[in-house]
């Protein structure tokens, strides 16, 4: 047996298309979509290449972008005090925050004070929490993101038993309230569960999300099983080069599963799209109030 690929690259440009599309009808009507994101300088270049390649694709289909840079070693009060300047900012409709945060900052506390209605990424705790109630789809885009990819097979979740393994509040908790939505049964479980190989061998829809390399084997996994690794993590090879790999051992465990979601190529680029979706419906809801 070999598995079906999940190939979210793939998925994530049908996404852009349908977004850019919808960009261009805005900017048809005089009102053009825009994401500011904030990045605080840390010295890891990591985090600022990704902001520039966010930059490249949002001029790609049509969204406007701009990148607020503080410098390193800005603090708790000088982040809060940009992201009050965004929230009152009349033209800013999208707004989102690279992570990590420098240390000593409390993450948490920025993501609280995002103006939710302005919340691109669903991580203000308001916005989760109307994902808890049903009452928003704007949940965390990695999460959401991974539904996607599950809808992408055609399986229908009713009543299916899914494991999600790890339970990070942006992550592994919305994935389970997600699932629950759609009426799955549900197990939530970490790296440190007593029984985890059997739980997971139990799951007809398996969701590793702990960052733990190599953490699910092909024995931890029930044939036929559909698979999406949230999980990444960045690793040296015999060869000392640094390549990025997710949870699940994907060779073994993709002779076993019917589907699986490679790393990278899976839930990242996927979770791209959703965020520019998110981007569209803001902008959408600022064009139709103005």
């Amino acid at each position: 047996m070999s598995a079906q690929i999940i190939d979210g690259r793939t998925l994530a440009q049908q996404f852009r298309e349908q977004v850019a599309q919808r960009a261009g009808t805005l900017r048809e009507q005089g009102f053009t979509p825009k994401l500011d994101a904030l990045l605080v300088e840390s010295g890891d270049n990591g985090a600022r290449v990704y902001a520039q390649n966010q930059a490249s694709t949002c001029q790609a289909i049509g969204i406007d972008y701009q990148l607020h840079t503080l410098p390193k070693g800005s603090d708790q009060k000088a982040i809060e005090a940009q992201i009050r300047t965004l929230n009152q900012d009349d033209d800013v409709h999208a707004i989102m925050v690279h992570m990590p945060m420098p240390e000593g900052v409390d993450a948490y506390h920025i993501q609280q004070l995002i103006d939710p209605d302005k919340d691109v990424e669903g991580v203000n705790p308001a916005n989760i929490g109307n994902v808890v109630y049903g009452r928003s789809m704007r949940a965390p885009c990695t999460a959401l993101a991974t539904l996607k990819l599950i809808d992408s097979t055609g399986i229908d979740l009713k009543g299916k038993r899914c494991v999600v393994v790890g339970a990070s509040a942006v992550v592994g908790r919305p994935i389970a309230v997600l699932l629950m939505q759609r009426e799955a049964t549900v197990i939530s479980c970490n790296k440190y569960t007593q029984g985890l190989s059997d739980l997971c061998r139990s799951a007809e829809v398996l969701i590793p999300a702990a960052g733990v390399p190599g953490l699910i084997t092909a024995d931890m996994v029930s044939p036929g099983a559909l698979v999406v690794d949230v999980g990444v993590n960045r690793i040296k090879d015999d060869e000392g080069k640094t390549r990025t790999v997710g949870d699940v051992d994907f060779d073994a465990v993709s002779t076993i599963a019917a589907h699986i979601s490679p790393v990278p190529g899976g839930v990242g680029p996927m979770t791209v799209g959703v965020l520019l979706h998110n981007v569209i419906e803001l902008a959408e809801d600022r064009a139709k109030n103005a």
